[in-house]
């Protein structure tokens, strides 16, 4: 009876396991790779970090030089998450043109605004050693200048790589 036990705990324990570890990414800086593979559908990890008001990140960052480099996720229009600030290993997770994975809202059933949250789901089987990476959605107000694209340029790699990640205006 013992070495059931112990099976089904090693069962138990390979499910709670880490599929994903940040490394040195060959696309920017840091990046989040599989560990193990991840399915298509597959919920990886929730973007975590300070939830704040649009005014408190303009207040906090809005003196600050644009680099092309954010932590920020907008959560919806009350809302950002700010990964600078209890930020977890998703914030690691680089832009692609071609992504294999998905950033998802979930909005809170009551409509709790602040509740929304934030999940990197699997767009397709993941392997091993593969980089997860996601569409960061960037949309400006301001007009896309050529030193706007060049500051928010893609180095994803993809054969159909469009060199920014800013996205069309809607």
């Amino acid at each position: 009876m013992a070495s059931k036990d112990k099976s089904d705990k090693n069962r138990s324990d390979k499910k709670k396991r880490k599929k994903i570890e940040a490394r040195r990414s060959e696309i920017h800086g840091n990046g989040v790779f599989a560990t193990d593979v991840i399915e298509a559908g597959e919920r990886i990890i929730r973007y975590k970090g300070l939830l704040r008001s649009h005014d408190e990140v303009d207040e906090a960052y809005g003196d600050v030089d644009e680099n092309g480099h954010t932590f920020l996720f907008t959560l919806n229009d009350d809302y950002v998450i700010d990964g600078n600030i209890d930020g977890n290993v998703a914030r690691w997770i680089n832009h692609s043109c071609a992504p294999n994975c998905e950033a998802v809202v979930e909005e809170d059933d009551r409509d709790r605004r602040h509740k929304d949250k934030v999940f990197i789901e699997a767009l397709r089987r993941i392997e091993p050693g593969e980089e997860l990476t996601y569409n960061y959605g960037i949309v400006l107000e301001e007009r896309y200048t050529p030193k706007l694209k060049k500051l928010w340029g893609c180095r994803c790699g993809a054969p159909d790589c469009t060199g920014t990640m800013l996205q069309p205006k809607r």
